[in-house]
């Protein structure tokens, strides 16, 4: 989600929940440390770098083997998977950029990377959040047609539509993090316990009340409250099909559907994890930047409390770019098979057994056969509504 919003918070979360993990609040949190008193001691410091680290290592594997994974493994190419790739690349580029830029803010007392480092960050940490809820709204409207409306078949230039939502996602994502790249800035800030002050990279200056609250509210809204009660209407209207298509449905005849059905139960299931991961990880983020925005305006808070507030909301809001790729491992047979083989390195595999050609015509008769059988649902990486056999499932 990254960058500046709930999500990121990503920045504002993956976000907004990082939410403006530029804040000035927070950064005057994270670089008020002239005093020994309230500056972090090595411990605290030594503990952040390696939770740090452990986040950005572990990210960078997971994200970087789900894409690998469905750029080499064609089967893997669905359209549920265009999206869940589109979300690692803004996990990735999440994890390599903001996330040392902020570990980075506990170890040194200013700002390293200029007036426009400050741009770029505050850009790229919104328009990630915005990548990982959005992303997630329109997976979550697609597992909707998928179930809700199972007559309506895929185009047969269905992925190369999937591909232009995905980018319009991310084209989306981009300009409502434009106005953070304008208005971002290093602004002056003030320690008013130590009668000091120091610059830090901000949305705006500490002193305008009512952007600040402003700021966070839309934050909050447009990547946190309206896309989540968006997936949550859809969510409802999946549960309420399901159950009926399994009420309603006759027995013995229709063993092949209750297959199908279960099959897009596991799929709404992975998802749902994946939102669920989200909502989880940048609400802590959010509350506390709307809380700094609506109870201090003209100093920053420099308690060891809501020091160790930030530091934990931050963690779990990044945590969430390196989290999706280990849900799939767990909810997801195959997405496992393909993962384990690149940890492994186990890329040779033997050569396929040739037919004798007094079995070809046999296995040619009973390959027709089963094609026929089964049904259009392949269920890939998140068992995926396709139009192939249902024999990869999750």
């Amino acid at each position: 989600m990254p960058e500046g919003s709930p999500i990121l918070n990503q920045t504002l979360s993956s976000a907004t929940v990082y939410l403006k993990s530029s804040n000035e609040n927070e950064n005057a949190t994270l670089y008020q440390e002239d005093d020994e008193d309230s500056s972090p001691g090595l411990e605290i410091l030594t503990t952040i770098s390696i939770t740090y680290s452990v986040i950005i290592s572990v990210g960078l594997l997971g994200n970087a083997i789900l894409i690998k994974v469905f750029f080499k493994i064609k089967s893997m190419q669905t359209v549920p998977n265009i999206f869940i790739t589109s979300l690692a690349f803004g996990d990735l580029l999440l994890l390599l950029t903001c996330v040392p830029v902020d570990a980075s803010r506990y170890m040194v007392d200013t700002w390293l990377f200029g007036r426009i480092g400050c741009k770029i960050i505050s850009f790229i940490q919104l328009t990630s959040v915005g990548v990982s809820v959005f992303t997630l709204t329109v997976l979550s409207a697609d597992r909707y047609r998928a179930i809700v409306k199972p007559l309506e078949l895929q185009s047969s230039d269905a992925v190369l539509k999937t591909c232009g939502k995905a980018l319009c996602v991310w084209i989306i994502s981009m300009l409502l993090a434009a106005p953070e790249a304008v208005f971002s800035d290093l602004y002056e800030f003030g320690n008013h316990e130590k009668n000091a002050s120091f610059k830090a990279c901000a949305p705006y200056p500490v002193s305008e009340k009512i952007l600040q609250e402003a700021h966070s509210l839309m934050c909050f809204l447009v990547f946190y409250v309206v896309p989540l009660s968006i997936i949550s209407a859809y969510y409802f209207l999946i549960a309420k099909t399901l159950y009926r298509s399994t009420c309603n449905m006759p027995a013995e005849e229709h063993t092949h559907a209750r297959k199908q059905i279960e099959s897009r139960k596991r799929v709404a299931k992975t998802v749902l994890v994946l939102v669920a991961l989200f909502a989880f990880c940048w609400l802590p983020n959010h509350i506390l930047y709307l809380y700094r925005s609506f109870t201090y305006h003209s100093a920053v808070n420099s308690s060891v409390l809501h020091l160790s507030a930030t530091i934990f909301a931050r963690v779990l809001a990044f945590s969430n770019s390196c989290v999706n790729p280990f849900a799939l491992y767990w909810l997801s047979r195959s997405f496992r098979q393909h993962f384990k083989k690149q940890i492994y390195c186990c890329q040779t595999q033997p050569p396929p057994c040739q037919p004798s050609p007094t079995h070809s015509s046999t296995t040619g008769a009973s390959a027709i056969k089963g094609n026929i059988q089964m049904s259009e649902i392949s269920v890939t990486l998140l068992g995926s509504y396709d139009m192939k056999k249902e024999s990869d499932s999750i």
